[in-house]
């Protein structure tokens, strides 16, 4: 099943600053189809939390970079 990115999500992730975590993190989730939903379930945040660190809009709060990056860790190895 494809959850897919809209175009815009995915366009403006690719040009987004790549040393942001939430662009990190977005780069990860599009390229193995992972539903923002269970993104933002898994880290307690709202789906538009997600998309805005996807575009680079927004960091991921000091209280959930944590997370954010043993989840990055745990998606990778699924590359």
């Amino acid at each position: 099943m494809s959850y897919g990115y809209s175009a815009r999500i995915v366009r403006l992730n690719a040009v987004a600053d790549e040393r942001r975590l939430g662009v990190d993190l977005g780069r990860v989730c599009i390229a193995l189809d992972i539903p923002v939903s269970k993104v933002a379930e898994t880290l307690g945040v709202s789906k538009q939390t997600i998309y805005n660190w996807f575009i680079g809009a927004y960091e991921p709060h000091a209280s959930c970079k944590m997370a954010v990056e043993a989840l990055i860790q745990t998606l990778d190895k699924r590359k």
